[in-house]
């Protein structure tokens, strides 16, 4: 009678080379499906022990845990303990582990070494963790474990075979026992990982031990929330302090060529969509590049030096007393970008209703269509002084604010609609904490090459054929002498009517007027004002020599100005974000909702802005 060929799991947690390890012990010999009833990847091959026994590999999905918080966690959670449907359970398991990375990889092992099963742990990418200044002692681990330890190197096809000899010990001297209880609870099984892993150090270098020291101060749940706001606030004010020399260049480069091309062409239709429409109009916008190159400058150096996955735990404690999950947090950091990309980035969440959650207040982050809005009426509105005598930039404190404010919007949403259309309990999830590490300044270069590209384009493309149009709305039909351009106009007209719905929350008509051509994209909110007050100024030389912002200050009040500030917060989205809405949630369902409940928050926030600054007497 032919022996059974034994079965053997290979379990980890992700990014631990688990792939590697099982493309290296099967070599050619695998085959790829999907389990029964779900379309998670199923890996199977096939090795041999030393003396050419056969046996059979399977490559279960990357978890942290044996509680399972998506379909692929699911997977592997069944098939270690037998529930899965047309899978035999394991004879036994290869836990995989990260050298470098053991006090949170050892808890999973935990986990498994509790079920009772024949258990070989394969203390992983060694080589790697000796590169970095630390030294193991298996057999240390070994004793403290209980099962055998062997060190590998998946990727140079280091420690195969003994790996593979201590499998068949550990299955042929294998004693049927019952499972044995994991500690009860998340901290008493993390206690127990960290003091496991400090057993098996032998030495670490002071270089190890100054990223521990740091991480204990910057993940501190208050002393690095605190950093974080930091951080944040320092950025903002850089917006303003860095940006002012750069932007004033663009600016009257911008005018040199509007009044190259009155000097150049004859008075026509041509010229005036030239120096009306898009001189005016793009400028208007692309004026706003060195703010928002500042802004990423910022966001790239916190990626590439290994904080910003820092922030993303922080974050998670407060995402999930809202309901969210942690694994929204990088689509919302990408929705600071721009929503589009964010949205498609909740993918990754396996939770239905926390992923329609996080679609739905992605929005709400501060994009970077809106730091035009937000720069142009600051600029004009708010004071280039310091707060108190403090080295603090008033513009800066209130752009801080803005983008703040934004942020506690889409928590308070969430934390309604978790409630309510998306009811359900958030549901946590594990990260690994990358090395710090000095930023490459080419790839940041590149990075920001690729931010003002994007821009540009949208300056060229978007913003320029809705400035065009709306230009063309603004400049016919031509009204009779002494009659205002703008609000003769059939943009001024359906602006008219507008301007009885928003006139309540101290809205004007151009405002008005700039509300529909920002649903193409927010910078135009910018580009159509500017468009409006170049036809307005109908050759006048001083009121083309006055910047927007100048003309803003003559035309509305600060309490207007503030209320326009607030609006943009919580304003419904542009054309892009609500199609892809509708994409993601195959139907218009829950685009309408997130345009109509946004909406009501612009509404509402920007009226309340309004009488409370008139209360106060700046209206």
């Amino acid at each position: 009678m032919t022996a059974a060929i034994p079965s053997i799991a290979l379990v980890g947690n992700p990014n631990a080379g688990k792939s590697s390890l099982f493309n290296a012990l099967t070599g050619a010999r695998q085959k790829i499906a999907n389990y029964p009833g779900v379309t998670v990847e199923r890996k199977a091959g096939h090795a041999s022990f030393a003396d050419g026994r056969p046996i059979a590999l399977i490559d279960l999905p990357g978890t942290y845990s044996l509680t399972p918080a998506s379909p692929d966690e699911a997977v592997t959670r069944d098939v270690v303990l037998g529930r899965q449907a047309g899978e035999a359970r394991p004879d036994a398991l290869i836990v995989v582990v990260d050298a470098a990375n053991l006090d949170n990889h050892l808890c999973f092992a935990l986990e498994l070494l509790a079920l009772g099963l024949p258990t070989v742990i394969a203390l992983n990418m060694l080589d790697l963790a000796e590169r970095d200044g630390l030294t193991l002692d298996p057999a240390r681990l070994s004793r403290e474990l209980g099962v055998p330890v062997v060190p590998t190197v998946a990727v140079r096809k280091r420690g195969l075979t003994e790996l593979l000899a201590a499998v068949d010990d550990a299955i042929r001297s294998h004693q049927p026992r019952d499972a044995v209880p994991a500690p009860q609870t998340d901290a008493s099984l993390h206690q127990r990982a960290r003091a496991l892993a400090s057993a098996a150090i032998v030495t670490e270098t002071p270089v190890r031990r100054w990223t521990q020291r740091v991480d204990a101060v910057v993940l501190h749940p208050v002393a690095g929330l605190l950093i974080l706001l930091a951080l944040m606030f320092v950025m903002f004010q850089a917006v303003y302090a860095w940006a002012g020399p750069p932007a004033d260049a663009l600016e009257a480069g911008v005018g040199v060529l509007q009044s190259w091309v009155i000097d150049t062409l004859p008075e026509n239709f041509v010229r005036d969509l030239i120096v009306e429409g898009l001189l005016a109009g793009v400028g208007a916008v692309v004026v706003f590049l060195p703010q928002i190159l500042i802004l990423f400058l910022f966001i790239l150096l916190l990626e590439a030096s290994g904080y910003m996955t820092r922030a993303a735990f922080l974050m998670d404690g407060l995402m999930a007393k809202v309901g969210l999950s942690g694994r929204g947090f990088i689509p919302l950091l990408s929705s600071f970008a721009c929503a589009v990309p964010g949205i498609m980035a909740t993918r990754a969440i396996p939770d239905e209703k926390d992923r329609l959650t996080t679609i739905l207040i992605a929005p709400l982050m501060t994009c970077s269509a809106r730091l035009p809005v937000y720069a142009l009426i600051i600029a004009a509105f708010i004071p280039d002084r310091t707060v108190s005598g403090l080295p603090i930039g008033l513009q800066g404190l209130v752009l801080f604010g803005l983008y703040l404010s934004g942020i506690v919007g889409a928590l308070v949403v969430a934390f309604v609609l978790r409630r309510t259309v998306a009811k359900g309990n958030a549901a946590g999830f594990m990260m690994e904490m990358p090395r710090y590490q000095m930023p490459q300044w080419r790839d940041i270069a590149l990075g920001l090459w690729q931010r003002a590209w994007i821009f540009l384009r949208r300056a060229g493309t978007i913003i320029a054929m809705t400035t065009v149009v709306l230009w063309l709305l603004l400049s016919f039909p031509k009204a009779s002498e002494g009659e205002s351009q703008v609000e003769y106009s059939v943009a001024g007209r359906i602006a008219s009517g507008l301007e009885v719905v928003v006139k309540p929350i101290g809205f004007n008509h151009d405002i008005a007027l700039a509300l529909i051509p920002a649903m193409a994209a927010r910078e135009v909110a910018v580009s159509a004002m500017a468009t409006a007050n170049a036809i307005d100024a109908d050759g006048d030389e001083d009121a083309m020599a006055e910047t927007l912002g100048e003309r803003l200050q003559g035309k509305w009040s600060l309490a207007t100005a503030l209320a326009f500030l607030a609006w943009f917060v919580f304003a419904p989205q542009c054309i892009s974000t609500i199609a892809i809405t509708r994409r993601e949630t195959n139907g218009w369902k829950w685009p309408l909702f997130m345009v109509g409940y946004l909406f009501v928050l612009a509404y509402a926030a920007a009226g309340i802005t309004y009488w409370t600054a008139v209360a106060f007497g700046l209206g």
